[in-house]
């Protein structure tokens, strides 16, 4: 299936609390076994449970000087390695300038930053290291993907908070269709699993201590994780030039803004909703054309209220409806490239994964949830959604390749 504007998804990777490649992570979704455990180095505080990826530091890296880089630049290169692995394509002989990178992320290199201020703070302001700023500013791992990958093309640093994964995968399909490129590598990292961040969004009552429990009618918070996907796109005319296998098709996308609270959700989610019919009108479907949807499900008791709310309104057919955070936990900015990459695997193999940590769905949600077990499904084409801290919304829509 190929329509105008759309382009092709050739490569895949991902690095999350489930394991260091896509597989590894697949196996736990489409299992709906929850990744969640306590974490010592939250030892003391009021949220001690995460979803942190084990071995950060240990990940086979192909780039040399890749031992000074933020855990999240680390995990980027990794899911990058595997994606164009997938992809079959050699960075070594590429054309550089005809290849973009985009990425999507919310807070930088926390790690980074809480080392350097320990540093400051202990022994004053020579002990900060000089690799402090290039492993926190959130720039960094869009330019260490573009140096280790010899990229001379578009470049961008995405930041829409937790929909920063989707936003990029959106721009990353404009320079596609726009000419400006035939390659674009998109990614989503994050490795913000600090004492700093859960304390801060544990003072918002963002967090639980519990479980990650999407739609479920007891949820209380999301749990938060690190991670890091990545996408490779291309033109379909050069990707059958090369006769690459398309293992999707990218569709649309669709982006709003609320601009009604900081932090919460626009209660009646006009503008989320928005996003999702423009990236169905942007794709040139209907929303009966949605077989099912891979729900940005945080957890969280209004976000998931909301979301469920505009699920039901713009898709009255009900199509099943999973979410991958009760699994894998909340990955900030790179959940929407993780989750992209996930529902890519979903249409391949005709199943929507369960949710996670799901076991009573709230009734007052009228939408199909996947509970329990994956459930075999033909689905054709799904979307994927996304939203952020301060009231950023993107949608995208894939299509079997």
């Amino acid at each position: 299936m190929t329509r105008n504007g759309s382009v092709a998804v050739t490569g895949i990777g991902l690095v999350t609390a489930a394991g260091s490649d896509s597989a590894a992570t697949w196996d736990a979704v489409r299992a709906g076994t929850a990744t969640a455990a306590p974490d010592p180095e939250l030892s003391g505080l009021p949220v001690t449970l995460s979803c942190r990826v084990r071995g950060a530091a240990d990940l086979p890296l192909r780039q040399r000087g890749a031992v000074r880089l933020d855990p999240g630049a680390r995990m980027a290169l990794a899911a990058a390695s595997e994606a164009l692995d997938r992809a079959k394509l050699d960075p070594a002989e590429w054309d550089g300038s005809r290849v973009a990178v985009v990425t999507g992320g919310s807070l930088g290199g926390m790690h980074a930053g809480q080392q350097a201020a320990r540093r400051f703070t202990d022994d004053g302001p020579a002990a900060v290291s000089p690799y402090f700023l290039t492993g926190y500013m959130p720039n960094m791992v869009c330019a260490t993907l573009a140096l280790h990958l010899g990229v001379t093309g578009p470049t961008f640093a995405v930041n829409t908070a937790c929909a920063s994964g989707g936003t990029a995968i959106g721009v990353a399909r404009d320079l596609l269709t726009s000419g400006q490129c035939d390659i674009a590598v998109v990614c989503g990292a994050e490795a913000a699993v600090t004492p700093l961040v859960v304390a801060g969004f544990t003072q918002l009552g963002a967090l639980s201590d519990v479980a990650s429990r999407p739609f479920d009618e007891g949820r209380d918070g999301f749990v938060i994780a690190e991670g890091a996907g990545v996408i490779v796109l291309e033109r379909p005319e050069h990707a059958a030039a090369r006769s690459a296998r398309a293992l999707a098709q990218l569709l649309g996308h669709g982006l709003s803004s609320d601009a009604h609270h900081l932090v919460s959700p626009h209660p009646e989610g006009r503008e989320a909703e928005r996003a999702l019919r423009t990236a169905l009108a942007d794709a040139g479907l209907t929303p009966s054309d949605v077989g099912h949807v891979n729900a940005h499900g945080t957890s969280t008791p209004r976000g998931d209220a909301t979301e469920a709310a505009l699920i039901a309104r713009v898709l009255p057919h009900r199509p099943p409806v999973t979410s991958a955070k009760g699994a894998l936990g909340h990955t900030l900015g790179a959940a929407g490239v993780i989750e992209a990459a996930l529902t890519v695997l979903a249409l391949r193999e005709d199943v929507v994964p369960p949710t996670a940590g799901l076991v009573r769905p709230d009734p007052a949600f009228d939408i199909d949830l996947v509970t329990g077990r994956a459930r075999s499904h033909t689905s054709p084409i799904a979307v994927s959604t996304s939203f952020g801290f301060g009231g950023h919304n993107a949608v995208v829509v894939l299509a079997r390749g």
